[in-house]
């Protein structure tokens, strides 16, 4: 990773991950992973959470997106993540709208400031 910027992840619907593949943020680890995972009716919660957390793990990812329904299923452990980097940003699918007030970096946010703070 000399001389090169980190990785963008993402862990979503096929409509979220085919748009960003075709960005162009496909890659594979020297593992040969993929820093993204397609989130089917089939794939199980324990899969999410295993890739999820691989994620976290490497070092070779900055910013992982999630669309949010999805961070829902595994809420505990995106909630359990306080380091700044891999940043976990929270993103709207097609078939689900985004919430603010589930997002777990808003929530936080706004722990540390209290609304006096904001007058």
């Amino acid at each position: 990773m000399a001389g090169r910027g980190k990785l963008i992840a993402v862990l979503g619907d096929e409509d979220t991950c085919t748009g960003f593949l075709l960005g162009g943020i496909g890659e594979l680890n020297k593992n040969r992973r993929p820093n993204f995972l397609v989130v089917e009716k089939e794939t199980s919660v324990a899969e999410i959470e295993e890739t999820f957390k691989s994620f976290l793990n490497r070092d070779d990812i900055g910013i992982i997106l999630i669309n949010q329904y999805i961070a829902e299923m595994i809420r505990h452990v995106i909630d359990a993540h306080t380091l700044s980097i891999p940043a976990v940003l929270e993103i709207p699918s097609k078939e689900h709208p985004y919430d603010a007030s589930k997002d777990s970096i808003l929530r936080r946010a706004k722990g540390m400031f209290s609304t006096d703070d904001f007058r």
